[in-house]
């Protein structure tokens, strides 16, 4: 089974559990947390991967990480679930899962914007407005600076993208050039 499809199951069920709760936003910061400690951690992954290491090892490891950063009850079960289904090396892809499985039960959709340039504040809300309107849904947009756009700007909502950079406009005349 792949890691998208295991995360994706991992991840539906959290977010029934976490809105029936009202803890949505809490549990997905401490789960955000906890991925970030496993990033600035590289050892900590590989003790939780290794099958070497014995499960009562792994656990006491996971409950001295629990006795020091102190998450709320769901968030422990679900680490403790992981753990014991052998997943938790797999948190940064849950995690992503589930953010994408909140916005979609909010009716939210998230966007990407990049661009050469950082977008003035005024420029922000127009897009903002724009994707709104095209959507029909809200919008959480993320905006990205690439120098080697050259200009222009690419939007990706979803999995569709809308290439307006100075970039691709000079890819296609090349290949018009070619041709």
């Amino acid at each position: 089974m792949s890691v998208q499809t295991v995360a994706r199951r991992y991840a539906s069920a959290l977010v029934d559990v976490v809105l029936e709760r009202g803890e949505a936003r809490q549990v997905q910061d401490e789960l955000l947390a906890w991925e970030k400690m496993f990033q600035a951690n590289p050892t900590l992954p590989e003790v939780f991967r290794n099958p070497t290491v014995a499960l009562d090892k792994k656990w006491a490891v996971l409950n001295k990480l629990i006795e020091r950063s102190q998450p709320r009850p769901t968030t422990v079960n679900f680490l403790k679930v992981l753990l014991q289904n052998q997943r938790l090396t797999e948190l940064g892809e849950i995690n992503l899962k589930f953010a994408e499985l909140l916005d979609l039960r909010a009716g939210m959709v998230a966007a990407t914007v990049t661009t050469a340039q950082s977008v003035p504040e005024n420029t922000q809300q127009e897009l903002h407005e724009k994707l709104l309107t095209v959507t029909g849904k809200k919008v959480r947009i993320n905006f990205i600076t690439d120098p080697e756009l050259i200009g222009g700007l690419v939007t990706r909502v979803g999995s569709t993208v809308y290439d307006g950079s100075v970039r691709n406009h000079l890819q296609l005349i090349k290949e018009k050039m070619a041709g």
